[in-house]
Protein backbone atom coordinates (compact mmCIF):
# COMPACT_ATOMS: atom_id res chain seq x y z
CA UNK A 1 0.00 0.00 0.00
CA UNK A 2 2.71 2.42 0.87
CA UNK A 3 4.36 1.16 -2.47
CA UNK A 4 1.87 2.74 -4.63
CA UNK A 5 1.37 6.19 -2.62
CA UNK A 6 5.45 6.30 -3.08
CA UNK A 7 4.45 5.73 -7.08
CA UNK A 8 1.20 8.12 -7.10
CA UNK A 9 3.14 10.88 -5.07
CA UNK A 10 6.60 10.50 -7.83
CA UNK A 11 4.02 10.97 -10.49
CA UNK A 12 2.09 13.67 -9.47
CA UNK A 13 6.22 15.53 -8.65
CA UNK A 14 6.57 15.23 -12.15
CA UNK A 15 3.89 17.32 -12.90
CA UNK A 16 4.18 20.57 -10.32
CA UNK A 17 6.74 21.66 -7.80
CA UNK A 18 3.71 23.04 -6.12
CA UNK A 19 2.39 18.98 -5.52
CA UNK A 20 6.05 17.45 -4.77
CA UNK A 21 5.87 19.62 -2.17
CA UNK A 22 2.61 19.16 -0.51
CA UNK A 23 3.21 15.49 -1.34
CA UNK A 24 6.09 15.43 0.67
CA UNK A 25 4.32 17.12 3.68
CA UNK A 26 2.14 13.99 3.26
CA UNK A 27 4.34 11.23 3.49
CA UNK A 28 6.36 12.78 6.37
CA UNK A 29 3.23 12.63 7.92
CA UNK A 30 2.62 8.80 6.59
CA UNK A 31 5.82 8.10 7.85
CA UNK A 32 5.50 9.45 11.32
CA UNK A 33 2.44 7.34 11.21
CA UNK A 34 4.05 3.99 10.26
CA UNK A 35 6.64 4.63 12.92
CA UNK A 36 4.33 4.53 15.61
CA UNK A 37 2.78 1.91 14.57
CA UNK A 38 5.76 -0.26 14.67
CA UNK A 39 5.61 -0.08 18.70
CA UNK A 40 1.69 0.54 19.07
CA UNK A 41 -1.29 -2.03 19.08
CA UNK A 42 -2.97 -2.66 15.45
CA UNK A 43 -4.70 0.40 14.62
CA UNK A 44 -8.33 -1.52 14.04
CA UNK A 45 -8.29 -1.96 17.61
CA UNK A 46 -7.97 1.34 18.50
CA UNK A 47 -10.79 3.56 18.01
CA UNK A 48 -8.62 6.79 18.65
CA UNK A 49 -6.08 5.68 15.75
CA UNK A 50 -8.62 5.08 13.24
CA UNK A 51 -10.47 8.48 13.79
CA UNK A 52 -7.04 9.87 13.56
CA UNK A 53 -6.57 8.04 9.98
CA UNK A 54 -9.91 8.62 9.17
CA UNK A 55 -9.43 12.67 9.65
CA UNK A 56 -5.84 12.60 7.76
CA UNK A 57 -7.14 11.05 4.40
CA UNK A 58 -9.77 13.82 3.87
CA UNK A 59 -6.82 16.59 5.37
CA UNK A 60 -4.63 15.09 2.17
CA UNK A 61 -6.65 14.53 -0.40
CA UNK A 62 -7.85 18.43 0.26
CA UNK A 63 -4.05 19.74 -0.19
CA UNK A 64 -3.53 17.44 -3.41
CA UNK A 65 -6.33 18.89 -4.96
CA UNK A 66 -5.64 22.75 -3.52
CA UNK A 67 -1.78 21.90 -5.32
CA UNK A 68 -3.51 20.67 -8.63
CA UNK A 69 -6.32 23.57 -9.21
CA UNK A 70 -3.37 25.71 -8.43
CA UNK A 71 -0.87 24.43 -10.74
CA UNK A 72 -4.27 24.84 -13.75
CA UNK A 73 -4.56 28.21 -12.13
CA UNK A 74 -0.98 29.65 -12.96
CA UNK A 75 -0.78 27.44 -16.51
CA UNK A 76 -3.94 29.84 -17.41
CA UNK A 77 -2.39 33.52 -16.29
CA UNK A 78 0.12 33.43 -19.11
CA UNK A 79 -2.98 33.88 -21.18
CA UNK A 80 -4.94 36.24 -19.58
CA UNK A 81 -4.90 40.05 -21.14
CA UNK A 82 -2.39 42.17 -19.32
CA UNK A 83 -2.87 45.90 -18.20
CA UNK A 84 -0.94 46.57 -21.14
CA UNK A 85 -2.92 45.17 -23.68
CA UNK A 86 -5.92 47.28 -22.80
CA UNK A 87 -3.88 50.09 -22.45
CA UNK A 88 -4.22 51.12 -25.92
CA UNK A 89 -7.28 51.77 -26.14
CA UNK A 90 -7.32 54.26 -23.21
CA UNK A 91 -4.68 56.07 -25.20
CA UNK A 92 -6.49 56.06 -28.31
CA UNK A 93 -8.76 57.98 -26.28
CA UNK A 94 -6.96 60.67 -24.67
CA UNK A 95 -5.28 61.30 -28.07
CA UNK A 96 -8.39 61.69 -29.79
CA UNK A 97 -9.66 64.37 -26.78
CA UNK A 98 -6.12 66.38 -27.57
CA UNK A 99 -6.84 66.20 -30.94
CA UNK A 100 -10.20 67.96 -30.50
CA UNK A 101 -8.85 70.20 -28.08
CA UNK A 102 -6.05 71.30 -30.91
CA UNK A 103 -8.96 71.43 -33.29
CA UNK A 104 -10.77 73.55 -30.78
CA UNK A 105 -7.75 76.02 -30.14
CA UNK A 106 -7.12 76.57 -33.98
CA UNK A 107 -10.41 77.18 -34.46
CA UNK A 108 -10.33 79.99 -32.00
CA UNK A 109 -7.12 80.98 -32.92
CA UNK A 110 -8.79 81.36 -36.55
CA UNK A 111 -11.69 83.69 -35.15
CA UNK A 112 -9.07 85.73 -33.56
CA UNK A 113 -7.52 86.44 -36.50
CA UNK A 114 -9.88 86.57 -39.15
CA UNK A 115 -8.73 87.77 -41.92
CA UNK A 116 -9.16 91.12 -43.72
CA UNK A 117 -10.63 89.68 -46.75
CA UNK A 118 -13.51 87.81 -44.82
CA UNK A 119 -16.87 87.80 -46.79
CA UNK A 120 -15.89 90.61 -49.68
CA UNK A 121 -16.60 89.85 -52.92
CA UNK A 122 -13.50 89.04 -55.40
CA UNK A 123 -13.39 91.68 -57.00
CA UNK A 124 -13.61 94.27 -53.70
CA UNK A 125 -11.03 92.50 -52.07
CA UNK A 126 -7.49 94.14 -51.04
CA UNK A 127 -4.32 91.79 -52.16
CA UNK A 128 -1.65 91.38 -50.18
CA UNK A 129 0.10 92.71 -53.15
CA UNK A 130 -0.54 94.69 -55.79
CA UNK A 131 0.82 93.96 -59.25
CA UNK A 132 2.34 90.93 -57.69
CA UNK A 133 4.85 93.72 -55.80
CA UNK A 134 4.11 96.37 -53.96
CA UNK A 135 3.34 95.21 -50.34
CA UNK A 136 -0.48 96.07 -49.06
CA UNK A 137 -0.41 93.91 -45.86
CA UNK A 138 -1.73 96.87 -44.08
CA UNK A 139 -4.96 96.88 -46.12
CA UNK A 140 -8.41 95.88 -44.64
CA UNK A 141 -10.77 95.19 -47.70
CA UNK A 142 -13.90 97.29 -47.56
CA UNK A 143 -17.15 95.46 -45.52
CA UNK A 144 -14.36 93.39 -43.61
CA UNK A 145 -14.22 93.98 -39.74
CA UNK A 146 -11.51 92.12 -38.84
CA UNK A 147 -10.66 92.21 -34.50
CA UNK A 148 -8.00 94.95 -33.64
CA UNK A 149 -4.58 93.60 -33.84
CA UNK A 150 -2.85 92.48 -31.08
CA UNK A 151 1.13 93.38 -30.37
CA UNK A 152 2.27 90.81 -32.26
CA UNK A 153 0.33 90.98 -35.60
CA UNK A 154 0.88 94.44 -35.66
CA UNK A 155 4.69 93.62 -35.25
CA UNK A 156 4.47 91.23 -37.94
CA UNK A 157 3.36 93.59 -40.48
CA UNK A 158 5.71 96.17 -39.55
CA UNK A 159 8.47 93.69 -40.16
CA UNK A 160 6.80 92.53 -43.15
CA UNK A 161 6.64 96.25 -44.55
CA UNK A 162 9.97 96.89 -43.71
CA UNK A 163 11.97 93.41 -45.07
CA UNK A 164 9.89 92.64 -47.62
CA UNK A 165 11.86 92.24 -51.15
CA UNK A 166 9.94 94.80 -52.70
CA UNK A 167 11.09 97.23 -50.11
CA UNK A 168 14.57 97.01 -50.81
CA UNK A 169 14.05 97.51 -54.63
CA UNK A 170 12.28 100.57 -53.45
CA UNK A 171 14.45 101.59 -51.27
CA UNK A 172 17.31 101.04 -54.41
CA UNK A 173 15.40 103.30 -56.79
CA UNK A 174 15.35 106.11 -54.25
CA UNK A 175 18.69 105.90 -53.33
CA UNK A 176 19.64 105.99 -57.21
CA UNK A 177 17.73 109.09 -57.42
CA UNK A 178 18.73 111.13 -54.34
CA UNK A 179 22.54 110.14 -55.85
CA UNK A 180 22.22 111.40 -59.01
CA UNK A 181 20.41 114.59 -57.72
CA UNK A 182 23.02 115.23 -55.38
CA UNK A 183 20.41 115.42 -52.88
CA UNK A 184 23.26 115.18 -49.90
CA UNK A 185 26.16 116.54 -51.46
CA UNK A 186 28.72 115.38 -48.48
CA UNK A 187 27.58 111.14 -49.04
CA UNK A 188 29.35 111.63 -52.40
CA UNK A 189 28.46 110.21 -55.85
CA UNK A 190 29.44 107.21 -57.69
CA UNK A 191 28.74 103.58 -56.13
CA UNK A 192 30.31 104.89 -52.70
CA UNK A 193 27.63 107.58 -52.55
CA UNK A 194 25.21 105.01 -53.53
CA UNK A 195 26.13 103.10 -50.83
CA UNK A 196 25.34 105.98 -48.28
CA UNK A 197 22.40 106.66 -49.50
CA UNK A 198 21.11 103.18 -49.73
CA UNK A 199 22.02 101.91 -45.73
CA UNK A 200 20.15 105.10 -44.17
CA UNK A 201 17.55 105.21 -46.99
CA UNK A 202 16.79 101.61 -45.58
CA UNK A 203 17.25 103.01 -41.95
CA UNK A 204 14.44 105.41 -42.66
CA UNK A 205 12.11 103.33 -43.91
CA UNK A 206 12.48 100.65 -41.33
CA UNK A 207 12.36 102.37 -37.70
CA UNK A 208 9.63 105.21 -39.79
CA UNK A 209 7.61 100.95 -39.97
CA UNK A 210 8.28 99.91 -36.84
CA UNK A 211 7.47 103.41 -35.06
CA UNK A 212 4.01 103.94 -36.60
CA UNK A 213 2.50 100.16 -37.15
CA UNK A 214 3.90 98.18 -34.54
CA UNK A 215 5.51 100.64 -31.46
CA UNK A 216 3.09 104.02 -30.81
CA UNK A 217 -0.40 101.99 -32.11
CA UNK A 218 0.61 99.30 -29.16
CA UNK A 219 0.59 102.54 -26.85
CA UNK A 220 -2.00 103.96 -28.29
CA UNK A 221 -4.27 101.09 -28.71
CA UNK A 222 -4.64 102.09 -32.14
CA UNK A 223 -5.39 99.91 -35.05
CA UNK A 224 -3.12 101.87 -38.45
CA UNK A 225 -4.53 99.42 -40.74
CA UNK A 226 -5.95 101.05 -43.77
CA UNK A 227 -10.23 100.42 -44.07
CA UNK A 228 -11.43 100.49 -47.75
CA UNK A 229 -14.37 102.37 -48.34
CA UNK A 230 -14.98 100.31 -51.36
CA UNK A 231 -18.20 102.58 -52.20
CA UNK A 232 -19.32 106.41 -53.31
CA UNK A 233 -18.27 108.93 -55.41
CA UNK A 234 -14.27 109.54 -56.72
CA UNK A 235 -13.84 112.76 -54.83
CA UNK A 236 -15.81 111.45 -51.28
CA UNK A 237 -12.86 108.15 -51.23
CA UNK A 238 -10.46 110.01 -52.43
CA UNK A 239 -10.55 112.62 -49.23
CA UNK A 240 -11.97 109.43 -47.10
CA UNK A 241 -7.94 107.60 -47.97
CA UNK A 242 -6.02 110.98 -47.90
CA UNK A 243 -7.81 111.73 -43.91
CA UNK A 244 -6.51 108.40 -42.71
CA UNK A 245 -3.14 109.80 -42.27
CA UNK A 246 -4.83 111.97 -39.17
CA UNK A 247 -7.77 109.53 -38.26
CA UNK A 248 -8.06 106.07 -37.31
CA UNK A 249 -9.74 103.64 -35.46
CA UNK A 250 -8.27 103.01 -32.20
CA UNK A 251 -9.24 99.32 -30.40
CA UNK A 252 -13.27 99.47 -30.10
CA UNK A 253 -13.48 100.81 -33.53
CA UNK A 254 -14.23 104.81 -32.77
CA UNK A 255 -12.39 107.21 -34.75
CA UNK A 256 -9.52 108.94 -33.33
CA UNK A 257 -6.33 111.19 -34.51
CA UNK A 258 -4.19 109.19 -35.85
CA UNK A 259 -1.12 109.98 -33.06
CA UNK A 260 1.15 106.77 -34.23
CA UNK A 261 0.99 108.29 -37.85
CA UNK A 262 2.00 111.76 -37.45
CA UNK A 263 4.22 111.58 -34.14
CA UNK A 264 6.11 108.13 -35.28
CA UNK A 265 7.04 110.02 -38.92
CA UNK A 266 8.10 113.16 -37.04
CA UNK A 267 9.98 110.82 -33.96
CA UNK A 268 12.13 108.80 -37.32
CA UNK A 269 13.02 112.15 -39.32
CA UNK A 270 14.46 112.86 -35.18
CA UNK A 271 16.08 109.85 -35.69
CA UNK A 272 17.44 110.19 -39.04
CA UNK A 273 19.23 113.48 -37.86
CA UNK A 274 22.06 111.57 -36.01
CA UNK A 275 23.19 109.84 -39.45
CA UNK A 276 22.66 112.13 -41.75
CA UNK A 277 25.23 114.79 -42.91
CA UNK A 278 24.75 118.21 -41.10
CA UNK A 279 24.07 120.12 -43.82
CA UNK A 280 20.65 118.06 -43.40
CA UNK A 281 20.06 118.50 -39.91
CA UNK A 282 18.58 121.69 -40.14
CA UNK A 283 14.86 122.42 -39.10
CA UNK A 284 14.06 123.05 -42.65
CA UNK A 285 15.47 119.85 -44.11
CA UNK A 286 13.72 117.53 -41.57
CA UNK A 287 10.23 119.43 -42.12
CA UNK A 288 10.99 118.82 -45.95
CA UNK A 289 11.47 114.70 -45.35
CA UNK A 290 8.38 114.96 -42.30
CA UNK A 291 6.36 116.37 -45.29
CA UNK A 292 7.39 113.62 -48.09
CA UNK A 293 6.73 110.62 -45.72
CA UNK A 294 3.52 112.13 -44.84
CA UNK A 295 2.68 112.55 -48.34
CA UNK A 296 3.76 109.13 -49.53
CA UNK A 297 1.58 107.71 -46.78
CA UNK A 298 -1.16 109.71 -48.19
CA UNK A 299 -0.67 108.61 -51.74
CA UNK A 300 -0.47 104.87 -50.70
CA UNK A 301 -3.97 105.20 -48.78
CA UNK A 302 -5.61 106.39 -52.07
CA UNK A 303 -3.70 103.95 -54.59
CA UNK A 304 -4.80 101.01 -52.03
CA UNK A 305 -8.70 102.68 -52.09
CA UNK A 306 -8.96 102.82 -55.63
CA UNK A 307 -6.67 99.50 -56.66
CA UNK A 308 -9.69 96.66 -57.21
CA UNK A 309 -11.55 99.12 -59.28
CA UNK A 310 -8.86 99.62 -61.52
CA UNK A 311 -8.14 96.03 -61.35
CA UNK A 312 -11.49 95.25 -62.38
CA UNK A 313 -12.43 97.90 -64.66
CA UNK A 314 -9.28 98.50 -66.68
CA UNK A 315 -6.78 95.62 -66.06
CA UNK A 316 -10.33 93.49 -66.42
CA UNK A 317 -8.82 90.68 -63.89
CA UNK A 318 -9.43 90.45 -60.05
CA UNK A 319 -7.28 92.24 -57.40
Amino acid sequence: MYLIKSRGVEAILKRTHLAFFCLLFAAALCAGQSGSQAGAPDPEDNPASRERNSSLAPALSTALSSALSAESTETALPDAPSPQQSSPPEQSGTSSTDSNTKQSDAKSAGQSTAPANQGVPPEKQQPKRILGVMPNFRAVSAGAIPPPPTPKQAFIIATQNSFDYSSFIFVGITSLLAEGTNAHSQLGKGTAGFGRYYWRGLVDKTDGNYLVIFALPTVFHQDERYYAMGTGGFWKRGIYAASRILITPDYHGHNSFNASEVLGRAMAQGISASYYPSGSRTAGALATKYGWAIGRDMLTNVFREFWPDIAVHVLHRHP
